[in-house]
């Protein structure tokens, strides 16, 4: 629509079926404003009734003031001071609202958003910029991508921003620190309002982080619960810098003090770290610290290793025996993963062989043990190329033989039971510690039978597995034994079914250790609650069979409880 006197009512007459916020786009908009531009341009001149008019309607978009008896013109929009004078004119001011940004986008800004409804209809609302908001999400942004606080200092980030939004005023690098900060204590709040009200206790799990370009050691702290809403929480309460040299004490220290600043003193049932000597020096400083009265079964619980870790160092053990019979595998990945080159080579020859495959060919790391078996895994999907490459590139010597393509396939089949078991460990989103017990009872089992394997170098991959699992596990946490023992799917049954497998001889001693511990609980949670509904007239009776049925069947989730549990005698509470 016209802004000219001229227009009349006659051209928004022939607009009244098209709104210009329906129809009409930002630039749209942009034009309107040069229009009225053009219209202050010419507005000085103008003549009312034969005179001459007195006041410009450039002063609508600004104010005047008047300091030590000079007067001034500030913008409405930016705030910014030009010259008022009388002898000054206004052509300048006209000049700056064609410049000002906030002028330009002050009628535009006011844009329709168009949201989809769950019905699919489209639904339109009005969008007002906010700085503050902007803000926040900037600061969401980095937090959440781990982007430098540098970023705001990027020309190409600052011109970006001022494309899309240039009212947007791009904070300083500390400004955003000072955002970042004030979420961080926000969240923080939160979570300890979360964990206060909290009644039941928490486990904590930490980790030692390496920064590489400044050699800094930090630890990661993480806490877990279930809420009082029986829903299963975690939250990183700490990433704290742990000063050298790393002995128990410092780490001690540095783990206290997270505790008390979160007031978790008296909520902590058990403590989770890597399976190293100053890690478990570390627990009885933190015990004495801590006051074992706070703690379940006075702090007897209260160490728990990191099942995950084990893990990795039992397959590493037993690959170490073998590292020579892959030998070929791993150098025909390296050779072809070395170079672009190379890598566009061994896909031209994959379509010929028209194999069809998502998976890339992966390089093992020394370090990570899964990532072998992602290799070795990776390599048999395309065992076929390579003798084909071997005939393209002379340089190529390392060809696996079928042999190799054999025992590969052997290896992977065995390592593929470590590989689910670290993942269903590693799960945040569903609870972990009632299904210890069976996995690890399913790998120690077949482990076993590994160790009579036809071909040698199983056997002795069995045999170092072996020996380095009950180097840690020739005894299960208690609380892991009870959590799976409460799992109504288990109770007592399956230990009954898995201890005589494990530990043979002695399984009735290790049977009678793990009621003892769940009694020894029940006891401790009756007296600290010293409710009626937890109250009760004697300790319960547990019938076990003194020698539980001894039960061989091959490795299958849960295979050989599901056999025992037609056999096994039942477990009663009186």
């Amino acid at each position: 629509m016209s802004g000219t006197p001229s227009t009349g009512t006659s051209s928004t007459q022939g607009q009244d079926h098209q709104c210009p916020l329906l129809s009409q786009s930002a630039s749209d908009g942009i034009n309107n404003i040069d229009v009225e531009f053009n219209a202050l341009k010419c507005d000085s001149n103008v003549i009312e009734n034969g005179k001459r008019k007195l006041t410009s309607n450039v002063w609508l978009h600004f104010d005047r003031e008047k300091r030590d008896d000079v007067w001034t013109a500030i913008c409405k929009n930016c705030k910014k001071r030009l010259s008022a004078k009388s002898r000054s004119g206004t052509t300048h001011l006209r000049g700056h609202l064609e410049r000002c940004p906030r002028r330009i986008f002050h009628d535009v800004k006011q844009m329709l958003k168009a949201t989809k409804t769950k019905e699919g209809d489209v639904k339109l609302s009005t969008f007002q910029f906010d700085q503050d908001i902007a803000r926040r999400e900037l600061a969401n942004m980095v937090i959440l991508h781990e982007y430098p606080l540098s970023i705001v200092d990027h020309s190409g980030f600052q011109r970006f921003l001022t494309s899309v939004q240039p009212m947007f005023k791009i904070p300083t690098r500390n400004t955003l620190t000072s955002d970042i900060m004030k979420m961080y204590e926000y969240e923080r709040v939160k979570t300890l309002d979360l964990l206060k009200r909290n009644k039941g206790r928490i486990t904590i799990t930490t980790d030692m982080w390496t920064c590489n370009n400044q050699r800094k050691g930090f630890m990661a702290i993480t806490t877990h619960f279930v809420d009082n809403e029986r829903a299963l929480q975690s939250r990183i309460i700490r990433f704290a810098h742990v000063q050298c040299p790393h002995t128990s004490v410092v780490l001690a220290d540095a783990m206290m003090d997270c505790i008390l600043d979160w007031h978790l003193e008296k909520k902590v049932s058990a403590l989770t770290v890597d399976n190293c000597s100053t890690n478990n020096a570390m627990i009885p400083i933190i015990l004495d610290k801590l006051s074992r009265d706070s703690s379940l079964l006075n702090g007897e619980m209260f160490h728990m290793r990191c099942s995950v870790h084990i893990l990795n160092l039992v397959v590493k053990e037993g690959l170490d025996v073998i590292n020579d019979s892959i030998d070929r595998i791993q150098g025909s990945a390296s050779y072809w993963t070395g170079s672009p080159k190379r890598e566009e080579k061994f896909l031209e020859t994959v379509c010929e062989l028209e194999i069809v495959s998502t998976k890339k060919l992966a390089l093992d790391c020394k370090t990570r043990w899964n990532s072998t078996f992602v290799m070795i895994r990776s390599a048999l999907i395309y065992k076929t190329v390579f003798p084909h490459l071997r005939q393209r590139d002379s340089q190529f010597k390392c060809v696996p033989t079928e042999n190799d393509w054999v025992f590969a396939k052997e290896i992977s089949d065995r390592l593929e039971v470590f590989f689910v078991a670290t993942e269903q460990f590693s799960g945040t989103k569903y609870p972990t510690a009632n299904n210890y017990l069976p996995i690890l009872c399913d790998i120690r089992y077949a482990i076993s039978q590994w160790g009579t394997s036809t071909v040698e170098e199983i056997r002795l991959m069995a045999l170092a597995m072996a020996q380095k699992f009950d180097s840690y596990w020739s005894e299960f946490h208690g609380f892991m034994v009870v959590a799976t023992i409460l799992d109504p799917r288990f109770k007592m049954k399956i230990i009954d079914c898995y201890f005589p497998i494990i530990y043979g001889d002695i399984a009735f001693g290790e049977i009678k250790k793990a009621q003892d511990i769940l009694l020894r609980i029940v006891r401790e949670y009756e007296g600290k609650l010293k409710a009626a509904s937890y109250s009760s007239s004697g300790d319960p009776t547990i019938v076990s069979s003194s020698q539980p049925t001894m039960v061989h069947s091959r490795l299958n989730s849960l295979s050989i409880f599901d056999q025992f549990l037609s056999s096994a005698p039942s477990v009663i509470f009186k």
